[in-house]
């Protein structure tokens, strides 16, 4: 019995620390939200009233309306771009074995591991060379850099559960390696490779630091904040703030719940052959 209580409140202790963390991190986010539904010009208690305004003052502003466009055109690109090349970089980690592959595998995850402001500057005068800086596909091919190792890494952990012995067995029967790759591979990766669509596209929307040495007068919806910042300090950045908190925590959402089905669905078939 002693045993049983002293547990329980260990459990107990646990969770009002992990409630604690949880709103040491997200209360920054959480206050920005509510205060960009207040109605006075400054986020002070107590609140002035619930007001849209701030987000009608936003959608007003063409210079946002282009950033959030950017963005949205950028992340769709460089999130369908880094999936296809994550997806090729994972599957020939997975498949082949040849001379100097660890250096392979330095090479296709090293760009998160370099810092952002080396990269922009990198970046800027790597695409300055070659006629791309300010430009969308320069942001485009900057974003890719930066999330195509996101969706190896995603693809990869989902191959290791791929039995290497369909493949040969496809072979033996006929099927060609690009059909084996169409009807088997691909199939069995596709939780992995959704996920890894709404993840790199998440990370190419919040992406800032790269953005705003290369971006130009393309400007995107971060480097547009900044810009706004510079200035006065205005209640619509915490509108603008409220939206790309939105829009990420939507995708990461999604890809979690479809990988975490996915994976309940090949649970349940595993236990009911």
């Amino acid at each position: 019995m002693k045993t049983d209580a002293t547990g329980r409140i260990i459990n107990c202790l646990l969770a009002a620390w992990a409630v604690v963390v949880f709103l040491f991190i997200f209360a920054p986010i959480l206050s920005t939200v509510v205060f960009s539904f207040n109605a006075d010009r400054f986020p002070a208690l107590p609140w002035g009233g619930f007001s849209l305004q701030w987000y009608e003052a936003i959608f007003a502003d063409a210079t946002v309306r282009r950033g959030l466009g950017n963005s949205l055109v950028v992340a769709g690109f460089a999130a369908v771009i880094s999936t296809a090349l994550g997806f090729t970089a994972a599957y020939v980690d997975y498949r082949y074995r040849f001379f100097g592959k660890a250096v392979y595998m330095v090479l296709a995850t090293l760009p998160p591991t370099v810092p952002v402001v080396i990269m922009g500057v990198a970046m800027l005068s790597f695409q300055g060379r070659i006629g791309l800086s300010g430009t969308i596909p320069g942001l485009v091919a900057a974003h890719v850099v930066i999330c195509a190792p996101f969706a190896m890494a995603l693809v990869r952990m989902r191959l290791a559960d791929l039995d290497k012995d369909l493949e040969p067995a496809a072979w033996n029967l006929g099927c060609g390696q690009w059909m084996t790759l169409r009807r088997i591979v691909i199939p069995f990766a596709r939780p992995a490779i959704a996920a890894a669509l709404l993840i790199t596209a998440s990370v190419s929307f919040d992406e800032f630091m790269v953005a705003w040495f290369i971006s130009g007068l393309n400007e995107t919806l971060p480097v547009r904040v900044l810009a706004m910042l510079q200035g006065q300090v205005s209640p619509r950045i915490n509108a603008v703030g409220a939206l790309v908190f939105a829009v990420s925590i939507v995708l990461v959402a999604l890809a979690q719940l479809i990988a975490t089905r996915r994976l309940a669905a090949g649970r349940i078939k595993g236990n009911n052959p």
